[in-house]
């Protein structure tokens, strides 16, 4: 089944549009898509070294029918390779293969892929249309729609980066029979943080069919992944730049991205994200009222897909508060978090964060026993 939409801004926001298809067994049509296109563009693929070999060197092939100029670009996979040096390593080969502002860049792989080629398309002259072709499950729910682009400092984790609203995301779900069981399980958890902040109806079906996701049965799959898009399309539609409702799908990203820096990123983000989501939810009780009952049924749901909810052993606290502070959200010097007040919904008002204590509240949500 195909499923398809556009993701449109509302006004007074800057004009984009983002073609979303999510559809099994696609990969194939999409490069057909694409070169039909932009027929005339020098056409780069990015992807890490690992997924080049699994799929980005075929899909560049398939680009290249009909005489195409295409370029493949690669790096070591993995976030580590999500930094400054990366980027300007790829701008230099960019620029030793000619390409100008006839270029477009087509993001191949999971999160980090898609991050380093949509800051690499923001900033190469200025600007350049990029697509996005996630191959991981976080990617597909989260990570590839939406334009947040960036390469993580040693003070944090998306400090430097840009807004690049990707031309067309194509999620070919098929893709994941190649995913690590572990990687899949990750992208499980931006599933359970998209439905607990924003539709408490996915939320019950997710519980629902918690077996069915694990076993990576296809229909459930591809379900999950159309409509964490469309809750995702509905809230960057209304704020494209990160200003106020979008703040919702940040729930348990301040303390996830603290985890995964303070671990040395040997924590992968999903990880950290189902860590985070559950402090933050008990977090959410002492704060704002979430119904404990809720909290309890986002830990259980997140254990049941496998994934893990307490701060491992041995994680440094004081490594953790100094990340945390360095959160995109923090204003003044106070950590912001934001909570949801129930299943699927934010309190009302402009602002959605609520201002947090390094160590009664954040660090003390964490290392809960």
């Amino acid at each position: 089944m195909t499923r398809a939409f556009v993701l449109r801004p509302r006004d007074p926001a800057p004009a984009f549009r983002t073609e979303v298809v999510v559809a099994r067994g696609s990969l194939g049509r999409a490069a057909e898509a694409i070169a039909a296109r932009w027929p005339d563009r020098l056409l780069v693929v990015v992807s890490d070294a690992r997924v080049a070999r699994l799929h980005a060197r075929a899909f560049a092939r398939r680009l290249a029918g009909g005489g195409r100029r295409v370029v493949l670009l690669t790096f070591p996979a993995g976030e580590r390779s999500k930094t400054r040096e990366t980027k300007a390593r790829l701008e230099d080969s960019l620029a030793g293969s000619g390409a100008g502002r006839d270029t477009l860049i087509v993001a191949v792989g999971g999160g980090v892929t898609g991050d380093l080629a949509g800051f690499l398309a923001a900033t190469w002259h200025r600007g350049v249309p990029v697509v996005q072709i996630p191959t991981t499950l976080l990617a597909m729910v989260d990570a590839g729609l939406g334009g947040k682009t960036g390469v993580d400092v040693p003070a944090g984790k998306n400090l430097i980066g840009a807004f690049h609203q990707p031309a067309v995301l194509w999620a070919d779900t098929d893709l994941l029979a190649t995913l690590p069981d572990r990687d899949f399980r990750c992208g499980l958890a931006e599933a359970v943080k998209t439905a607990a902040a924003l539709d408490a109806a996915l939320f019950r079906d997710l519980e629902r069919d918690a077996g069915r996701l694990v076993r990576r049965q296809g229909p459930a799959v591809e379900e999950v992944v159309h409509r964490c898009l469309r809750l995702k399309a509905r809230v960057v539609a209304r704020d494209p730049f990160d200003a106020g409702p979008r703040a919702a799908l940040n729930f348990g990203h301040t303390i996830a991205h603290a985890v995964e820096a303070a671990s040395g990123w040997r924590i992968p983000h999903g990880e950290a994200v189902a860590i985070g989501v559950a402090a933050e939810s008990r977090l959410a009780v002492r704060r704002i009222g979430l119904p404990a009952s809720d909290a309890l049924r986002i830990e259980a749901l997140l254990q049941r897909l496998g994934l893990p909810t307490r701060a491992p052993r041995g994680l440094d606290r004081r490594a953790v508060a100094r990340h945390a502070r360095a959160d995109k959200k923090t204003r003044g010097g106070v950590v912001r978090c934001a909570l949801p007040v129930r299943l699927g919904r934010f309190p009302p008002g402009p602002d959605l964060t609520v201002p947090v204590a390094i160590r009664r509240d954040l660090i003390g949500a964490l290392f809960a026993v």
